[in-house]
């Protein structure tokens, strides 16, 4: 037997003991496991930041298990079984990918992605953003919102016109704040703002959402060499001024941190 189909295949039938014997295992339902998906799936996004082959490997085989733990329930409540997972995903891919399983021409990403949406509108979904879910991270949706109108053509031509519209948003902004306007209005140029370089992210190929976690882990290993080198001096930061802060915090940005 193919050596991935063993594995699965053993994975398989260890979820059927658990189910049938754990205590934990036995109890849980497809509500009881949402949250702990949701935090895998950031656990996986962390490692994926760092860069940690063996914490992407482990994370990876943590979601796999949740697949396989939701096809059981599934299974068990005569809804669906692990085949009907895998032989939905394997039709969806072969029907969205008609430049490699049939003979339509797609030869760049922006042919594919095009490609996708209008199968997807043609399969009866009403718009190509009704895929974006309600739930995800603003960041995250700003950035699957803006990819998705791209697949249909609803784009800027060139990145020079979107940084154009983030200095347009920045001067709004700093016109509303100057003019003492009222926090809603703020908030909305304030959001119109972060649309737009979301939107330039997209123009220079990086993701906003990877590039802030990075700036965030960032500032967190300065932030606690700014505190280590404090408790060194026998002050803590309440005591001391930004500019003795300062120097430590130039410390952690020259030793890499």
């Amino acid at each position: 037997m193919d050596k991935r189909l063993e594995a699965f295949q053993r994975l398989l039938d260890i979820m059927d003991e658990l189910r049938l014997k754990c205590p934990w295992d036995k109890e849980q339902t497809y509500e009881s496991l949402r949250h702990l998906t949701i935090e895998e799936t950031y656990e996986l996004a962390d490692a994926i930041v760092m860069k940690d082959p063996n914490e992407i490997k482990k994370e990876l085989g943590d979601l796999l298990l949740h697949i396989v733990f939701y096809a059981k329930i599934g299974e068990e409540g005569k809804e669906f079984d692990i085949t009907d997972v895998i032989n939905g995903i394997n039709e969806k891919l072969v029907v969205r990918h008609p430049h490699i399983f049939s003979n339509v021409v797609a030869d760049t990403q922006d042919q594919v992605k095009s490609n996708w949406e209008k199968i997807k509108l043609r399969e009866g979904m009403k718009s190509v953003l009704s895929g974006v879910p309600v739930s995800l991270p603003s960041i995250v949706k700003a950035y699957r919102i803006q990819d998705k109108a791209r697949g249909v053509g609803f784009d800027w031509d060139n990145t020079g016109q979107v940084w154009d519209k983030v200095l347009e948003e920045l001067d709004e902004l700093k016109v509303e704040v100057d003019n003492g306007a009222n926090n809603e209005r703020v908030e909305d140029e304030f959001g119109d703002l972060l649309f737009a370089l979301i939107n330039y992210s997209r123009f220079i190929n990086v993701n906003p959402d990877t590039a802030l976690e990075r700036t965030n882990n960032k500032f967190i290993k300065r932030f606690k060499y700014l505190e280590e080198r404090a408790r060194e001096t026998g002050k803590s930061l309440h005591e001391m001024t930004l500019s003795e802060m300062d120097v430590f915090w130039e410390e952690a940005k020259k030793i890499g941190n």
